[in-house]
């Protein structure tokens, strides 16, 4: 197959990067399972940017900055920010039905989340990535020059040098069509990586079963730099319930007056607010500050969970703020208007990535990277709440522009996938127990709170959970499950290389052998480029 740029996932990021390409190239989107089964379309509290006159980019830029920890790139926040509006009107034009208010200036409800100054996330109720979703992709699957490759899977990027091409560049793709196993050579003027992020490395997360890190992990075995690994977000409110998988309870709870106490398993301190003990900004206060005083609390008590109260807010007011939270809960017996909703921490969102530029180029010539799997800057040491659908549009207008700006490459032949490993794995049950045993260590030894020695468990249990997957996938045929599996190892190897060189605690990362703040804030950056 041949196409002038191959983008990899169908979240906000390759959405974006597809339709404003559309008119003047053919794009292929690849994604591994359905086009709406990536993590876009799971999130609820909405985009941040600024929308009204009593904000201000200065505000916004300084709400990152504060939750970045230090970490942030100015001129990245800078940028992404500035750029907000215009990414906002551009979603409303594609029709995207955000929540209306007759009063606000933009005609748009605007809520406010944990670490913002001002209310500047617009909505669609508690459904804002479904609702986006759903619209680009009518608009995706309708585009004359848009194929979509739905149950494919994208094994990894041609290099044009290891190919016999000459100077490095990325020339397109190994594709696997997971229904039939068979694997093509997608060539492509320009690849991006939009894969989002690699939440699955964690035993609990809030993120689709499609996180598994597959654009981190085939850029870093492409020659490219990777940047703050170390720095996963980890949500303080995932709904707490044995028939629940990965219910994410909004930040826009806390955000309408949502309080953090104490289940009734506590005893005499049932019912105590926790937060303002922790943090001056009790509720509102960054993620990584409610994560791990939740963490604190669990373990320090003995509870599996705590409870986010929000039945103090009138219940028309909760239904139509909350409809799929509301309806979510009361399918298995809470109802929000009179009962706590239990929670408890989860593994969201990956700040670090690969490192790009504000077009979205990667190390490598012809590889893009944008959305979560990407590094840019913007999130630090811990991500602000609802910038990160922000910097899906705005980067991927950039990265599209970018890519029409570029003259077409010399055309190469490209060889086929080795077809030579048809043998079928004779116990597969190595790759469930990999699978399982890698994120149970991750939770437990790479957590929200980590240790130099739960750390260096976790480096040499993935050593040699490395070499079995490596020689599993050396020698028998490619599944959907091996592939998602070999690409956590490589990002679980990252994450761990990348906290152990930190050697102080900052924003996500907090280390109890180094519980204090260095003076000067660098990025941790793995490389150089290997060839």
């Amino acid at each position: 197959m041949k196409c002038d740029v191959a983008i990899v996932g169908s979240g906000l990021a390759g959405l974006s990067v597809a339709l404003h390409l559309a008119q003047t190239r053919k794009v292929v989107i690849i994604s591994k399972r359905n086009l709406l089964d990536g993590a876009s379309n799971w999130a609820q509290g909405g985009i941040a940017a600024v929308l009204d006159s009593g904000d201000s980019h200065e505000q916004h830029i300084g709400d990152t900055l504060v939750a970045g920890a230090g970490l942030c790139d100015e001129g990245a926040t800078r940028f992404i920010v500035e750029h907000g509006r215009e990414a906002i009107e551009w979603l409303i034009a594609q029709g995207v039905p955000f929540t209306r208010d007759a009063g606000a200036e933009l005609g748009y409800h605007l809520t406010r989340e944990g670490g913002h100054s001002q209310r500047r996330i617009i909505h669609a109720a508690d459904a804002t990535g479904h609702a986006v979703q759903v619209t680009l992709e009518e608009k995706a699957r309708s585009h004359p020059n848009i194929t979509i490759l739905e149950n494919h899977f994208a094994i990894d990027v041609i290099r044009s040098d290891r190919i016999g091409g000459g100077a490095p560049r990325c020339v397109g793709l190994y594709v696997q069509n997971v229904k039939t196993g068979k694997v093509t050579t997608l060539s492509a003027d320009h690849t991006v990586l939009a894969t989002g992020g690699a939440g699955k490395v964690y035993l609990y997360t809030t993120n689709p079963d499609t996180a598994t890190g597959d654009g981190i992990a085939m850029a870093w075995r492409a020659g490219c730099r990777v940047a703050n690994m170390e720095f996963i977000q980890f949500h303080p409110t995932c709904l707490y319930h044995p028939y629940a998988k990965s219910f994410l309870i909004s930040e826009a709870v806390r955000g309408e007056g949502g309080l953090l106490k104490l289940p009734a398993e506590a005893g005499d301190a049932a019912g105590t607010r926790f937060m303002p003990a922790h943090d001056e900004r009790a509720e509102l206060a960054p993620r990584d500050v409610v994560a791990r005083a939740i963490d604190f609390e669990v373990k320090k008590r003995g509870l599996d969970y705590v409870d986010l109260d929000i039945s103090h807010q009138p219940p028309a007011f909760l239904m139509e703020h909350f409809p799929n939270i509301y309806a979510r809960c009361m399918e298995l017996g809470i109802d929000i208007t009179r009962q706590p909703i239990p929670v408890v921490p989860a593994a969201h969102y990956t700040c670090g990535g690969i490192v790009t530029d504000m077009c979205g180029r990667t190390d490598l010539p012809g590889l893009y990277a944008v959305g979560e799997t990407a590094y840019t800057g913007l999130h630090g040491a811990n991500r602000l709440a609802s910038n990160s659908l922000l910097e899906c549009v705005v980067l991927g207008q950039a990265a599209a522009q970018h890519i029409e700006q570029q003259p077409k490459p010399k055309a190469m032949a490209l060889p086929a996938w080795d077809e030579s490993r048809v043998t079928d794995a004779d116990e597969e049950v190595v790759i469930s127990q990999n699978w399982d045993e890698l994120r149970r260590f991750m939770w437990n030894y790479v957590g929200i709170v980590r240790t130099t020695k739960r750390l260096e468990r976790a480096q040499h249990r993935i050593r040699l959970l490395r070499e079995e997957i490596y020689e599993y996938y050396a020698n028998f045929r490619i599944t959907r499950d091996l592939l998602e599996l070999r690409n956590l190892v490589d990002v679980a190897s990252l994450i761990v290389d990348s906290a152990l060189s930190r050697r102080e605690s900052r924003g996500l990362h907090f280390s109890r052998d180094f519980p204090d703040t260095l003076p000067k804030a660098l990025p941790t950056v793995l490389g150089p480029v290997r060839r």
